[in-house]
């Protein structure tokens, strides 16, 4: 039978902070896609992301035996990919290699996202199929110009929203009847952490660390700031709470006590003065990160493209319009792809029309030669 007429039952796990996401696809057609909760009282009892992996597989194994979803002949098993050596753009093949790195965080990304290739290891030895994984949060194609900073050995690392935004952007690219190979975009997720991206000829060459506290702040991320101004708010030399708001307590969590976008969005239509200054401030530096990646791109910009989350205020929406558009037609894409990014790059697999990669082992870059 012809590949492209054979159907092909794909599997995607995508584990987030407090949910795993799961989707059963039959090639392009989404058969049901749900987000299983974990309770967080329980996951706070784990000393490590690592320590969750069974737990949450009990969990997911509890809803397919609930719902009567028997994975037997499963063609492929999609993980979300995590912490493994910072690699290019692609579909990997998950092996012994990748899921050991993975655990042991060589990327330096320490999130839910890294139990993906393990979950998928497990639901391979029971129901078979390729085990794949796609885009991880350190896929790692910067232009070598904007690695460096103003400190010798201390280079920047890429650590974005990989997946969605690289899916967004082959999605615009199609629906402008381009491929995303020869287009130029800007690229922003914006949701509970937030990514503004360069993408030049299908390669993402520059954006924000947004795991590891640069670009803008966001509900749970604290952004940039002055070196300065964060030595003398931490001269009690509290690491783990600095850490704590790279990723988790910083933004809108740090002024408001809640990283929940629309109980501070309601206070802003109540008028209150603060939430108003800290929301539009958020906006603000959004604006100012997509400008940055402009100039990136020498204005040479096909679209800037708005994902995530937060883009259902329409005020976000509307301030980047009058602040951007200038530079670019702005295109708005809420919620985000990842599931559906997924299943389609293991269907390029299956159908022959790509090969999986093989996970290097190693960075993609590791320093300059002088």
């Amino acid at each position: 039978m012809d590949k492209n007429h054979q159907k092909y039952r794909i599997f995607v796990v995508n584990p987030g902070s407090t949910s795993t996401k799961l989707s059963l696809f039959e090639n392009e057609n989404c058969l049901f896609t749900t987000d299983v909760f974990h309770d967080s009282s329980v996951l706070k009892q784990f000393p490590t992301i690592n320590d969750q992996l069974d737990y949450r597989m009990d969990v997911v194994k509890q809803f397919l035996i609930d719902n009567h979803i028997d994975l037997t002949g499963i063609d492929a098993i999609v993980g979300r990919g995590g912490g493994c050596f910072p690699i290019v753009s692609g579909i990997y093949q998950i092996d012994e290699r990748l899921i050991q790195d993975t655990k042991a965080s060589k990327g330096g990304v320490n999130h839910a996202s890294m139990l993906g290739v393990q979950m998928a290891e497990l639901l391979y030895r029971h129901y078979g199929g390729q085990m794949l994984m796609m885009d991880p949060p350190v896929v790692d194609e910067l232009w070598d110009v904007a690695r460096v900073t103003g400190v010798d050995g201390i280079y920047r690392r890429s650590g974005t929203h990989a997946l969605n935004l690289k899916a967004t952007a082959r999605k615009h690219a199609s629906r402008i009847g381009k491929n995303y190979e020869s287009c130029n975009f800007i690229v922003c997720h914006i949701d509970g952490g937030i990514s503004i991206t360069a993408h030049q000829k299908g390669r993402m060459i520059d954006g924000n660390n947004a795991g590891g506290g640069e670009g803008p702040f966001s509900p749970t991320r604290m952004g940039s700031m002055a070196v300065t101004d964060l030595l003398r708010y931490f001269e009690a030399g509290d690491l783990d709470k600095l850490k704590s708001l790279c990723s988790q307590t910083g933004g809108l969590s740090s002024y408001f006590g809640t990283s929940n976008s629309d109980a501070v969005h309601k206070l802003v239509e109540e008028g209150d003065p603060k939430a108003i200054r800290v929301w539009n401030a958020m906006i603000y530096q959004i604006n100012k990160w997509i400008g940055a990646m402009s100039t990136v791109l020498k204005g040479n910009v096909d679209g800037i493209l708005l994902t995530g989350g937060l883009v259902r205020f329409p005020d976000i929406v509307k301030q980047i319009r009058e602040c951007c558009e200038w530079i670019a037609p702005v295109t708005v894409y809420p919620g985000e792809f990842e599931q559906e990014a997924m299943a389609q790059g293991a269907l390029r697999i299956l159908r022959g029309e790509e090969k999986a990669m093989r996970y290097p082992g190693k960075p993609v870059w590791n320093g300059f030669d002088e």
